[in-house]
């Protein structure tokens, strides 16, 4: 579906945005693939790497309107990845938090239907559902305005809709790379917060080739909750390193115990399918859509009402040895 289109990425230098590119080159044949971010030395070690005739750069920022106008102009599908995703620096800086993750997401749908880009995903995360610190509440802020712009999109044909997953293992700043740092430099012990802390994990080729299934799916409204595993955190600092002492620094401002990405309180708008669920829009004002059956004749079934996704009540656990396995086989880390 993205043979000779124009695909947008904001947010386009980190994680995420690195591993779709590669994604995209490797498996489709794009008109133009537009890195869409802030920083110019990202983008110049981005370029030194994918240097193909359709990449494009594009200095901007999402809080900057006009220029994601200009950025988004002629394009067919964008992802927005970009965010301030870190949540003790979320708390300590919460207005700039607030400019990006909410501001930035309006303008970012605002310049989508002015200039009639076909289909927008943005990318949430579980911090999203039930959320307990500022970043997860920007991040909730930001479902809520994509999934409303399918309301006010009038006569145009673009359509909205978010991927929320968990915990990535290879992207900047997650759990693992901070322990391989720690042990590499040769330190015996690892911080772990509190023993019984649970997390969804997913690698970041899942997470994209989850997107790009979603891409496929959707009809403008959904949110996409991929299926995927729980691992405790002291299990995983011990898969990393069996010998390594755990030391334990209490909970980080804004964190949790468990996560969720389907809470309680939107189960009667829930529905399973088997590899993920998709949470419907509360309000639709457009046309009745079926969301139980999409375009690639998946079924769906609406979940029971109180059911929680949360990583704690997670049925999919993660072994020792399946962690090391798809550390093994990510190139990322």
């Amino acid at each position: 579906m993205f043979n000779d289109k124009n695909i947008l990425i904001t947010g386009g230098t980190g994680s995420f945005g690195k591993k779709f590119t590669e994604t995209l080159l490797k498996n489709y044949n794009p008109n133009k693939i537009i890195i869409y971010s802030r920083d110019e030395l990202k983008q110049y070690e981005m370029s030194q790497r994918f240097n193909d005739a359709c990449m494009r750069y594009m200095i901007g920022d999402v809080r900057d309107l006009e220029r994601l106008k200009k950025a988004m102009y002629g394009v067919d599908f964008v992802i927005h990845a970009a965010a301030l995703k870190h949540v003790p620096i979320a708390e300590y800086n919460p207005m700039e938090c607030i400019k990006t993750n909410v501001n930035g997401a309006s303008n970012v749908i605002d310049a989508a239907l002015e200039c009639g880009v076909e289909k927008i995903i943005a990318l949430s995360t579980d911090k999203a559902a039930s959320p307990i610190n500022l970043y997860g509440a920007t991040k909730l802020a930001s479902d809520k305005l994509f999934i409303a712009a399918n309301n006010i999109k009038g006569s145009r044909n673009t359509q909205f809709s978010v991927v929320r997953y968990g915990n990535v293992i290879g992207s900047r700043g997650s759990v693992i790379p901070f322990f391989k740092k720690l042990l590499n430099s040769g330190a015996k012990e690892l911080p772990i917060t509190e023993l019984e802390m649970t997390r969804f994990l997913i690698t970041l080729q899942q997470g994209v080739d989850f997107v790009i299934k979603s891409f496929q799916r959707m009809q403008g409204g959904e949110i996409f909750i991929p299926k995927i595993p729980s691992m405790k955190i002291v299990d995983l600092a011990h898969a990393l390193s069996p010998s390594a002492k755990i030391k334990l620094v209490g909970i980080r401002p804004g964190e949790k115990m468990h996560e969720i990405m389907v809470p309680k309180d939107d189960s009667h708008l829930t529905l399973e399918f088997e590899d993920h669920y998709v949470i419907e829009p509360t309000i639709l004002f457009t046309r009745k859509k079926d969301f139980a059956n999409n375009v690639l004749k998946e079924s769906g079934k609406k979940v029971k009402i109180g059911f929680e996704y949360n990583s704690k009540l997670n049925s999919w656990w993660l072994k020792e040895d399946e962690l090391l396995k798809m550390i093994e086989d990510d190139d990322s880390i």
